[in-house]
């Protein structure tokens, strides 16, 4: 049974930085990214990593976000930096097999960034 469970969230004031984490459990993934979604907005892919590496990140979060994995603990991470009120939103982990494999999805967690 495929588990994506997240931690890290939370209230936070602008400029400061939060470490998500998402422990996976179930299958081993190639795909592996974070995701969110504001009130009223869609779901928008934040970052997204594979087993080997490559990583890719919206312009938005470009230079203050960091994905990253440990493989052999099957845990997924984002490093938020400088974070802004505009990055308020439920983050969702998603994981997949390979890249046209389903996609799983945690349970998200919310990030509040506000003074």
């Amino acid at each position: 049974q495929v588990q994506l469970v997240e931690s890290g969230g939370g209230l936070v004031q602008p400029g400061t930085s939060l470490r998500l984490s998402c422990a996976a459990s179930g299958s081993i993934f190639n795909v592996m990214a974070w995701y969110r979604q504001a009130p009223g907005k869609e779901r928008e892919l934040v970052a997204a990593t594979t087993s080997g590496g490559s990583t890719n990140y919206a312009d938005s979060v470009k230079g203050r976000f960091t994905i990253s994995r440990d493989n052999a603990k099957n845990t997924l991470y984002l490093q938020m930096n400088n974070l802004r009120p505009e990055d308020t939103a439920v983050y969702y982990c998603s994981a997949q097999r390979n890249e046209h494999a389903y996609r799983y999805w945690g349970q998200g967690i919310q990030v509040t960034v506000s003074s």
